[in-house]
């Protein structure tokens, strides 16, 4: 990046340096086409699905055999998927609201994909907050012994 562009800049970039500068070149990823939104919502569902689902399972059976290393793993992976989420909402969000003009018979369909995002993403979100917690805790008794 050129100095003096970053978000601080003063002057807006011109003709190809809109692409080599930040901000500016966020522009590229505001023309996503709707179904490379809709399969990014549907990478970040499947995957936190099937993460979820091991995690659950590796946690049942005591496979993480109370190592901090499995905190440490659960906090990042809540957060990650947290903010996954947030972004996978926030494009479904921005579909829905394009799709509110043309009279389309997925626009209830996608009202109901919005509102079920975005409480799975308050459902990650809080599970993030509850986990950073317990791994301050954690190592904070990994300090005092």
């Amino acid at each position: 990046m050129a100095t003096g562009t970053a978000s601080g800049g003063r002057r807006l970039p011109r003709g190809s340096a809109v692409f080599t500068t930040f901000p500016d070149l966020l522009f590229i990823f505001e023309f996503v086409p709707v179904p490379l939104v809709q399969g990014w919502v549907l990478f970040v569902s499947v995957s936190c699905f099937i993460v979820t689902t091991l995690l659950l399972f590796l946690y049942i059976v005591g496979a993480h055999k109370n190592w901090n290393f499995w905190i440490t793993l659960d906090t990042a992976y809540h957060c990650l998927a947290a903010l996954f989420y947030f972004s996978a909402s926030a494009l479904e969000t921005l579909v829905t609201i394009g799709l509110q003009d043309d009279i389309h018979k997925h626009y209830s369909e996608n009202i109901s994909a919005v509102v079920f995002s975005i409480i799975v993403t308050l459902l990650y979100m809080v599970h993030a907050v509850f986990s950073l917690i317990r791994c301050k805790v954690s190592y904070r008794n990994r300090e005092h012994s």
